[in-house]
């Protein structure tokens, strides 16, 4: 019980660290899992520079953020992929906002988010969560004791290119279920998610829509989902160009 008692005073610090808009604006933008420089994440947040240089001071102090410098600029990142993982369980824990109104490019990139996209280093969104349920339905997956990685999940990763000795030598989780904060479903992460990810982008079956998190899933992407997964995007109202 000591345990919980003196984590308590840390656990409302970093509580306290996300607890602005500004910052955690920095953050969500921070899951595409770039380095952002702080001019950038200063127009992102639509924040003047000295602004966000403090709370982004505030965000390295506190260990969510690290930095690193080239030349002039300083570049910005989440300090991994627990981070990573804790910002999207809190934006999935977040109470509904009251609808507003929103410009055409700006409702266009929110249903871009929502239908695909990156979390950090795995699959998010409508796709993630697609993909999450076609492996559990060929037995990829299982949710029987807490999420597992299957030994045909492991045949299947090897078939289409996945290194699983370095997945065993991760030092994070083999397998992880993030709950999705658009879709309210969890979709797959840990080294295993992050391992498919790669893979889809290296194979060419996913890329990425500009220079946000949103992706989309390509033509040769749409044949392998069928092939690999008898996944059919079109269904769940995906599109490809």
């Amino acid at each position: 019980m000591s345990v919980h008692v003196d984590a308590a005073p840390g656990m409302a610090e970093l509580a306290a660290v996300f607890a602005d808009r500004t910052r955690a604006s920095m953050c969500v933008a921070l899951l595409d899992g770039r380095a952002w420089t702080a001019g950038e994440l200063a127009r992102y947040a639509g924040v003047a520079r000295s602004t966000a240089t403090e709370h982004l001071n505030l965000l390295v102090a506190a260990g969510v953020l690290a930095e690193e410098r080239q030349g002039r600029h300083r570049y910005l990142r989440l300090a991994g992929t627990d981070i990573a993982e804790l910002i999207e369980t809190l934006a999935s824990h977040a109470p509904p906002q009251a609808e507003r109104r929103h410009t055409l490019r700006t409702a266009t990139t929110r249903a871009a988010l929502a239908r695909a996209r990156t979390c950090y280093d795995h699959l998010a969104g409508a796709l993630g969560v697609a993909i999450t349920d076609a492996m559990t339905s060929q037995g990829m997956l299982s949710w029987d004791d807490g999420l597992t990685l299957t030994s045909t999940g492991l045949t299947w990763l090897r078939e289409v290119g996945v290194d699983t000795e370095a997945l065993r030598r991760a030092r994070r989780p083999m397998v992880r279920d993030c709950l999705d904060w658009t879709e309210r479903r969890p979709h797959l992460a840990g080294a295993a998610g992050a391992a498919v990810c790669g893979r889809f982008f290296d194979a060419g079956w996913i890329e990425r829509i500009g220079s946000d998190r949103a992706i989309r899933l390509t033509a040769t992407g749409d044949t392998a989902l069928r092939d690999q997964l008898d996944l059919r995007w079109g269904t769940f109202g995906g599109r490809h160009d």
